[in-house]
């Protein structure tokens, strides 16, 4: 069905009778210095490039029950204690429901106002009366303009109510948090001008059954877009992660095959990560391929390197691959751990605990350099690992750590997958192999 919009505000004059504006040159345009206001949670300074900037307007998308309210409410509860004046607009649940929230994760402060209401007019109304210093709409999804036609939720309603939003914030210069859902894709539910409206993106990304929580930078118009920051959901909501390498490896206390330390960087921060996969006899006659948290095109090339470059045969098996605790690995530099985990649980042979691996694996099975090693060197040693698998770059900070593969069969037996100078071993006995540690 065709949704049917009236115009958000119409000129009261003609473009001929119009005022000329005022113009500025681009030297002049850079003079004012971004203010910005400290959320008071180190991790969420950290996405959002040292604080929220005066006057943005900020989107939090997240699957439903991740925790966008649990930690909106907690920075809202931060910066009323820190003296900043916020209007919590509550679409979504009661007054009642969110007292009941913040008496669980300790949240009191006086500085903060609960407002139910729908109505993003009379939300205005209240805005430009109080004068708060930070608006919270939770979510865009239940307002609604009673100018335009079409239900809370619509296509022309979220973009609407987000205009108006963006107008309170540049004129009145309040800093303005609005929560949004995702589809069952991933994206931000609505019309995707939604996202192009704002200044920041955020999303919140894990799963309910993990206790890590990750928000990430999508969009960022005064600071780095990939930055994250970590948290872990408790009984007192959510927390940041202090040392989250040394969390996300707090259980890996054993050597068992398909398991690989990778380091991985995530904005300007290094990241150890443990890669697992797994492989059995198929059952069925499709052999299946799964991955989580590790993109499934990425899966699929590196099987295929390792069959035709290093002989492996996954054929009659079935593949899963997953990245340990509930996070997602994008970079190309998860290929090089992602083979040596699928060759560890193929073969039967388990990857020291103290080594780790990066690096792009090309289609010849060649490995490539990835950026920040050095980074990724330095965070690897400093959690105890001793030797770092990759491929090689003209300065090598820790040469006592890092072992140069150029090849997919060097690595495998640099890590003791394979023997020397073996490229492809024998397949017989492969899924039934006596676990070895390397």
């Amino acid at each position: 069905m065709e949704e049917s919009e009236s115009p958000a505000f119409t000129s009261q004059s003609s473009a001929s009778a119009a005022d000329p504006a005022t113009v500025f040159s681009l030297a002049e345009a850079g003079d004012n210095k971004v203010e910005r206001i400290a959320s008071g949670i180190a991790e969420v300074d950290r996405v959002l490039g040292g604080g929220f900037v005066k006057g943005s307007l900020v989107l939090l998308g997240g699957e439903p029950g991740i925790g966008k309210s649990t930690l909106l409410l907690q920075v809202a509860d931060r910066l009323g204690v820190s003296g900043q004046g916020v209007l919590y607009v509550c679409g979504e649940e009661s007054p009642q429901q969110i007292g009941v929230r913040a008496r669980r994760i300790n949240a009191a402060s006086e500085n903060v106002r609960l407002l139910p209401e729908l109505d993003i007019a009379v939300v205005e109304a209240t805005v430009r009366e109080q004068r708060p210093d930070v608006l919270v709409l939770d979510s865009i999804q239940t307002a609604c303009d009673p100018d335009m036609s079409g239900v809370p939720g619509s296509v022309g309603q979220v973009r609407a109510c987000t205009a108006r939003l963006m107008r309170i914030a540049k004129d009145l210069g309040v800093t303005t948090l609005i929560v949004g859902h995702v589809t069952k894709e991933g994206a931000i539910a609505g019309p995707r001008v939604l996202e192009h409206m704002v200044d920041t993106v955020l999303y919140f990304e894990g799963s309910r059954n993990h206790a890590f929580r990750v928000v990430r930078a999508a969009k960022n118009r005064f600071g780095a877009t990939g930055e994250i920051g970590i948290f872990e959901m408790g009984e007192a909501g959510l927390s940041a992660v202090d040392s989250p390498s040394a969390a996300l490896l707090a259980e890996r206390s054993e050597c068992v095959p398909g398991s690989v330390v990778m380091v991985a960087v995530e904005g300007t921060r290094p990241l150890l990560v443990e890669i697992q996969a797994l492989v059995t006899p198929c059952v069925s006659q499709m052999p299946r391929r799964l991955a989580t948290g590790v993109e499934n095109a990425r899966f699929l090339q590196v099987l295929a390197v390792l069959e035709s470059r290093a002989g492996l045969s996954f054929a009659s098996a079935d593949v899963l691959v997953s990245v340990a605790g509930g996070l997602k690995v994008a970079e190309s530099a998860v290929d090089l751990p992602l083979a040596l985990a699928l060759a560890s649980a193929l073969l039967g042979r388990a990857v020291s605990l103290d080594m780790a691996a990066f690096g792009e694996v090309g289609l010849t099975g060649h490995v490539r350099p990835v950026s920040l090693s050095e980074s990724r060197c330095r965070e690897a040693v400093g959690l105890g690992i001793r030797r770092v698998i990759g491929a090689g770059w003209r300065k090598k900070p820790v040469d006592a750590a890092f072992v140069e593969a150029r090849t997919v069969v060097d690595a495998l037996q640099v890590a003791g997958l394979l023997g020397s100078g073996q490229a492809g071993p024998e397949r017989a006995g492969l899924l039934g192999g006596t676990s070895k540690e390397g």
